[in-house]
């Protein structure tokens, strides 16, 4: 009885989610810019020894970026989702726990990603990341609404954005993952093109104006 009891009143507070999740995507993006360490100094003679020593640095401001927008653009998908979710429960509350825990892998698939640029694997490493990320933020908008968590007049206007949002861009990541068997960076270039797209909504404006 007393489990029952403590299982109908765990998880119940969407703030305290909602903090927790600031809270995570904040030290995520933090710990992000970390990974790009400065190379030891070996026989530095001249100015232009150092401007070699920093274009060799060039790949993991690629990479950051790449990932900057990755945190980014999942931070704006989960408050879209806590925007329209009124109330949680316990299973909910441990869904998006699991959710920030594929957020915390981030900067680990970003540094794998920056020092393994030319490898296909690391490609695959960072790309399951996003897709687990993806996975995790699909399955709690599907839950929200199966327990009735979102009130019926905002899910009738948001639901399918939210769903087919995170369904394209999951299809795009893959893509993006693919390209990699052609070349790395035109892997990577392409899922940052589809970054920046969901991020500043360039194809949306571009009809707006036909």
């Amino acid at each position: 009885m007393s489990n029952n009891s403590y299982n109908s009143i765990a998880g119940k507070s969407t703030e305290r989610i909602i903090a927790i999740s600031d809270g995570v995507f904040a030290v995520a993006l933090t710990l992000l810019v970390l990974e790009i360490r400065i190379p030891a100094q070996n026989e530095l003679h001249s100015e232009q020894d150092l401007i070699q020593l920093f274009i060799s640095l060039a790949p993991k401001f690629l990479v950051y970026f790449l990932a900057f927008m990755t945190a980014g653009i999942f931070w704006m998908g989960h408050s879209a989702q806590y925007k329209n979710i009124d109330d949680s429960d316990r299973n909910l509350s441990w869904i998006n726990l699991i959710f920030l825990l594929s957020v915390t892998l981030l900067p680990f698939s970003t540094a794998f990603l920056g020092d393994y640029i030319t490898f296909k694997f690391s490609i695959l490493i960072y790309w399951l990341n996003i897709f687990l990320m993806g996975i995790l933020l699909y399955i709690n908008w599907l839950y929200a609404s199966k327990k009735g968590f979102i009130a019926k007049e905002k899910f009738s206007l948001v639901d399918t954005a939210i769903r087919s949002r995170i369904i394209i861009a999951q299809t795009l990541y893959f893509v993006g993952f693919l390209l990699c068997f052609i070349n790395n960076y035109i892997s990577i270039a392409f899922i940052i093109v589809v970054q920046a797209n969901y991020a500043f909504a360039f194809i949306k404006e571009k009809r707006k104006n036909k």
